[in-house]
């Protein structure tokens, strides 16, 4: 049965690299594959619309560009901020930092640079501006039950079954 736009349940295998690149980047390969419902944007959107239509058990190799993944990069998403917000921190330039955003939502920010006054990090996503070459395996492929289209996620439970943050867009 081939996915559908909205209300499948695919459970996916993947391996990303930056379109150009040899170095995969993120991949679940010889793992769990990550499960998402079509149409609830679980997935990044130049993904989920590639691989409508696929079956399961299906292979692609799939080019997502910037816009269409992690978006473009945005400037004013790199911020200064007083040095002693990250008191206790041993910063290092290009390292990741976890936080909590204003909305309450897990934010991720990478250390561009610091000076003894202030440091400037950067809110877009690491692979934002980068256009993706994704090599995807279309592990399963059923229609969502009615729990789980209500949930909107795979089990029909209020949190996501697949750890959250999955480095293939999973918001959940």
């Amino acid at each position: 049965m081939a996915i559908k736009v909205e209300n499948s349940v695919v459970a996916l295998e993947y391996e990303v690299k930056e379109a150009g690149t040899t170095e995969i980047v993120d991949s679940n390969k010889g793992a769990t594959p990550l499960e998402f419902i079509t149409g609830k944007g679980q997935l990044i959107p130049g993904l989920e619309a590639q691989i409508a239509g696929m079956n399961e058990g299906e292979s692609a190799d799939i080019m997502v560009k910037a816009a269409d993944a992690y978006g473009d990069i945005k400037p004013e998403a790199v911020q200064k901020l007083p040095k002693e917000q990250f008191e206790g921190v041993e910063l290092e330039e290009g390292m990741m930092l976890y936080g909590q955003g204003e909305d309450g939502q897990q934010v991720q920010v990478i250390v561009k640079s610091f000076t003894d006054d202030e440091v400037t990090i950067d809110y877009n996503h690491p692979l934002a501006g980068k256009d993706l070459m994704f090599s995807v395996v279309i592990a399963s492929e059923r229609d969502a039950t009615d729990d789980e289209i209500a949930a909107g996620t795979v089990g029909g439970k209020e949190h996501c079954g697949n750890g959250g943050g999955g480095g293939c867009g999973c918001d959940c």
